[in-house]
């Protein structure tokens, strides 16, 4: 049989980075490892990602092979359940000075200021909005919260903290007084207590947020987190990842926290007790030998603290980011890369139960694609979903159980709903409609959206 090969599409050169994909290890070798259910090395992952370092591009005979054994491997640890959750997203603000160049998320602080009349499409809201907000999704359904934001100059993680940064003379701190800003975005826990209605899972407060709100102090992040989660925070999303690997974060990101600030504030989430997920977000400048990198630190944090529930790859969206405006990307992942991120991601974290397929990502049938090359579990119903979306990302915003039940079952797959941390799965029977969230503190069964 003639190979058919495709071209990847991760730069290789042009960033002057260290750590480039060749091994010493055989793509054969890699694979047989990974069906035996060894651990797989370093090496072992470059060779099945880039489905051999012998040869340039994708060998879609030997990806087919690779998506095979994370299939079996998906089959062998969580069987034939497709999860999802019943979910919102409530992003708070999108005011940010980052700077990261892979996202348009953000929007100038300054445009948020008083007295500024620059136009923009950003939004604050205020602790009673996110309440608001919640409170309704909660009567529809809703079990989970998520909510991810901008690091707005104004934001402190409390009183306490607001106090210090008022009284600093530091100019370095990224910090403004919340009267300078139209919008008062209120405290960390303020933000938190609000969206912590009875019987809702609030998921929140990632390692870069965790940082900003501790800023100007001497707190650890241990600190942090306990004052989060006594505020309501039941666990902490692993996104602000990116790649975990420091020259590639000082081209996509730099004004962000390094690899191990972001290591050392998960695993301080873990030890005062709350549950974790992870990401990685790829296809921009990063090449196979950093993806692999990340899973290898994932992994070794997984061991640590075992609190890790799901892992979540982030495709990169290119449309309206500044890593594509300046030229220094023309496109994101292939659909090659993607799939085998997701095989590999499966074979290589022995530790990580759930690998999850992102349809805001990839789309619907690619990502019920996904659910046979490794993954398992389908997102949410993110009843707003704001990052993506800015990016240029084109799918949908919205995804009904009867959507759900109907895609999973059509790929022979059993439906399930689940809750955050994974700990309730309900399978839903397609012949027994109407189909609704049950495991929300006001879920009847009935669906979320009339």
């Amino acid at each position: 049989m003639t190979n058919v090969r495709a071209e990847s599409n991760v730069p290789r050169e042009g960033f002057g980075f260290e750590h480039v994909p060749e091994t010493d290890q055989s793509f054969e070798n890699a694979l047989e490892r990974a069906r035996n259910g060894d651990r797989l090395t370093v090496a072992d992952g470059v060779e099945l990602l880039t489905t051999g370092t012998d040869r340039p591009g994708i060998d879609i005979t030997r990806k087919e092979r690779v998506l095979e054994a994370a299939d079996r491997r998906r089959e062998e640890v969580v069987g034939d359940r497709v999860t999802f959750v019943a979910n919102l997203n409530n992003n708070v603000t999108t005011a940010c000075n980052t700077g990261c160049l892979f996202c348009n998320f953000k929007n100038t602080a300054q445009n948020f200021e008083v007295g500024s009349d620059e136009e923009h499409g950003g939004f604050t809201k205020t602790p009673e909005e996110s309440r608001e907000i919640v409170a309704d999704a909660r009567e529809r359904g809703i079990y989970e919260v998520t909510s991810v934001s901008g690091l707005h100059p104004g934001m402190a993680l409390d009183d306490d903290h607001l106090e210090l940064l008022e009284a600093s003379e530091r100019g370095d701190l990224n910090y403004k007084s919340p009267d300078e800003y139209t919008i008062d975005p209120a405290t960390y826990t303020e933000q938190i207590r609000a969206m912590s209605l009875r019987g809702i899972h609030v998921h929140s407060m990632t390692p870069e947020e965790a940082y900003h709100a501790r800023r100007g102090t001497d707190w650890s992040y241990e600190d942090v987190f306990r004052k989060l989660k006594a505020a309501g925070l039941d666990s902490v999303p692993g996104t602000a990842a990116e790649i975990l690997v420091d020259e590639v974060r000082g081209v996509i990101c730099p004004g962000k926290i390094g690899t191990d600030e972001w290591m050392e504030a998960m695993e301080a989430a873990a030890n005062v007790g709350l549950d974790t997920t992870a990401t990685i977000m790829y296809g921009h400048v990063e090449n196979e030998m950093h993806r692999v990198l990340h899973l290898e630190r994932l992994r070794e944090l997984q061991d640590r603290t075992g609190a890790i529930t799901e892992f979540v790859p982030l495709s990169f969206v290119h449309q309206n980011t500044p890593l594509y405006e300046r030229g220094m990307v023309e496109n994101g992942a292939s659909t090659h890369e993607d799939e085998l991120l997701i095989a590999v991601s499966r074979l290589f974290l022995d530790n990580i139960d759930n690998i999850q397929s992102s349809w805001v990502k990839y789309g619907d049938e690619q990502g019920l694609k996904m659910l046979s090359c490794g993954a398992n579990d389908f997102m949410g119903t993110i009843l707003s979903e704001e990052i993506t979306k800015r990016a240029g990302g084109q799918f949908g915003e919205f995804r009904s159980f009867e959507e759900y039940v109907e895609m999973i079952t059509a790929i022979g797959r059993v439906p399930a709903e689940r809750s955050t941390d994974y700990r309730q799965i309900r399978e839903i029977d397609p012949d027994d409609p109407p189909f609704g969230p049950t495991l929300g503190p006001c879920a009847d069964g009935t669906p979320l959206l009339d």
